[in-house]
């Protein structure tokens, strides 16, 4: 409803991780260059952490761009509740093998043909595994054993893990040791600071085609933070009810009560 009125090309605050949107804050640009820089290096085993919402798949997204695909194979793992066989399966499935294996040593047999192939293509293969704090032990270590894969001179696949804070506990545990110590790079995404926060709104309004029209008052960007905590999908969230609220008002500005109007909004649906 809001779209016509403020003349915006498409919605700005939409929950879904489109590349385009992203905004890099210190604490996103950092992680970028941490997660380019493990893949160029060959590090083996990446994690990146965050809490929910805090832009991980929309950042695991802009990497998947900017990886050349004349040089780079990826597999990208959405749903990790999988078995260990149905977790090989996967993998072979996102490399583009139609007949995966039955049993899981043949499956692992499978998967490093496949790699030596796209190797001696001249091609690096990654996997990445998003919402990783729900693996399991078995697959976890499963993942571990495709880390064996190699060459007499590199690694056949490098590995990003994808997860909630939880997982740091979970890699924490005494059985999985031999994975924690092959994980060379890892990053904690945080939280937008106040500042973040500002540059993020009008950043997302300004991709969404705002002439200036509408604009967030100071304290409306304020109470954003305070209630959002800095998560990006939540700021989302708050944004797009706000703005509908100061659309009923017949308002270009978003104020301090159409946030407040937004969270009582967003309390309602929870409740």
């Amino acid at each position: 409803m809001y779209q016509r009125f403020y003349g915006f090309a498409e919605m700005p605050f939409s929950i879904t991780p489109d590349p385009k949107f992203l905004y890099l804050s210190p604490t996103h640009l950092d992680a970028l260059e941490h997660l380019k820089f493990g893949l160029d290096e060959r590090k083996g085993f990446i994690v990146l952490v965050g809490e929910v919402g805090c832009g991980k798949t929309t950042l695991c997204r802009r990497l998947l761009n900017e990886l050349d695909p004349r040089y780079w194979d990826t597999a990208l793992i959405l749903n990790p509740r999988l078995s260990e066989t149905d977790m090989l399966r996967a993998i072979l499935r996102e490399l583009g093998d139609k007949r995966p294996a039955r049993t899981p040593h043949e499956l692992v047999n499978q998967i490093n043909r496949r790699l030596l192939t796209r190797i001696d293509a001249g091609k690096d293969i990654v996997l990445i595994i998003d919402e990783a704090q729900n693996l399991s032990f078995e697959v976890l270590e499963q993942i571990r054993l495709l880390s064996n894969l190699e060459t007499d001179n590199q690694k056949l696949l490098q590995i990003i893990l994808m997860g909630q804070p939880e997982l740091k506990e979970i890699l924490g545990r005494q059985e999985l040791r031999q994975l924690r110590q092959r994980i060379l790079i890892h990053y904690e995404l945080k939280p937008l600071t106040m500042r973040d926060l500002t540059h993020y709104v009008h950043h997302r309004l300004s991709l969404a085609g705002s002439q200036g029209r509408p604009f967030f008052t100071r304290w409306a960007l304020w109470e954003l933070h305070r209630l959002s905590r800095g998560i990006p999908r939540v700021v989302n969230d708050l944004c797009d009810k706000a703005l509908m609220a100061a659309y009923l008002r017949d308002s270009d500005e978003v104020a301090w009560r159409d946030v407040r109007r937004a969270a009582r909004d967003v309390r309602r649906l929870l409740e």
